[in-house]
């Protein structure tokens, strides 16, 4: 029997995490790096191998998904002083899976092409629970070739693909518009339960009703449980939104087009910034209400 495909994953937060794992279970040997050894470290009982650099992975697997925090460190991974664009063989293909400006999307592609690989700009879309449940939606644009290389991996992490033409972009064009809406829909989330709080609600009953009511949404199921629960562990990190918001705005000012409600909310996540929560969850956005109205929330019990 041959060996499993070596597939390779670079950056292993929550997000790159859940995708090592689902491609483990979808048979495949995996090699990961972070930045952080312990990040790897942490996938040992997975069965997803360390690799001591990016370049390693370019020596060791034909296709590579990076999953990491923005353009920089997605050029880093690629191009620097141990990037695995300079070991990959000719043919590789890269899954850009790192929330950027389709622009630079567009421009990292020209350079992978340059160094003889494809590329296909994939952002995803389904959270650390979607990434280890092997359920992500992923929106998807590159070359026929990629896709073909590529078909297997996607089956093992995607519960949607979602191929949007061909030229690198598209994908992260619209990964801009779900952006805006998640994460508007995330400060919305918040502002209305912290109001509920202030209000006199108990908080369980109103987000049972709310869950099964016109006003639910992806944001309240998933954010709102975690508020309750007193589990503010960083699975999306403010900082994230602020980044991503960014990317809307200059896009949107580029087109001069008029986005009120996304600039709210860019304002929301920036005061969580500013009062020490960029590096928690996206959920930390309620603390803003609560320092401004005093609500009570509900803390992590003894056993978590």
């Amino acid at each position: 029997m041959d060996a499993p495909a070596t597939i390779g994953v670079i950056g292993l937060g929550a997000m790159g995490a859940g995708v090592a794992r689902s491609l483990r279970r979808g048979g495949f040997s995996v090699l990961g790096y972070d930045v952080r050894p312990e990040a790897a470290a942490a996938l040992a009982d997975a069965g997803v191998a360390a690799a001591k650099d990016p370049a390693e992975i370019g020596h060791k697997a034909k296709i590579a998904v990076i999953l990491v925090m923005n353009l920089a460190q997605t050029r880093d991974a690629l191009f620097g002083a141990s990037g695995l664009a300079t070991t990959m063989a000719p043919g590789g293909v890269i899954i850009s899976s790192s929330t950027m400006a389709p622009d630079d999307a567009e421009a990292l592609a020209n350079d992978i092409v340059a160094k003889g690989l494809l590329m296909i700009d994939a952002p995803v879309s389904g959270g650390a629970k979607g990434a280890a449940e092997g359920a992500l939606t992923v929106m998807a644009s590159g070359p026929d070739a990629a896709f073909q290389t590529c078909a297997a991996v996607f089956t093992a992490i995607a519960r949607k693909l979602y191929r949007i033409g061909a030229a690198p972009g598209q994908g992260s064009r619209v990964k801009m518009i779900n952006q805006i809406l998640a994460g508007v829909h995330i400060v919305a989330a918040m502002e209305a339960f912290a109001f509920g709080i202030r209000a006199g609600c108990d908080p369980q009953i109103l987000f049972d009703v709310i869950s099964h009511s016109a006003g639910n949404s992806s944001m309240v199921e998933t954010r709102v449980p975690r508020v309750l629960a007193g589990d503010d562990r960083p699975l999306s990190m403010v900082d994230i939104f602020i980044k991503d918001f960014g990317i809307i705005m200059d896009a949107a000012r580029s087109l001069r087009f008029p986005l009120p409600l996304a600039a709210a909310a860019q304002q929301q996540f920036m005061a969580a910034a500013a009062a020490g929560h960029g590096r928690a969850d996206d959920t930390s956005v309620i603390k803003v209400y609560q320092a401004l109205s005093g609500i009570a929330l509900p803390k992590k019990t003894a056993a978590e």
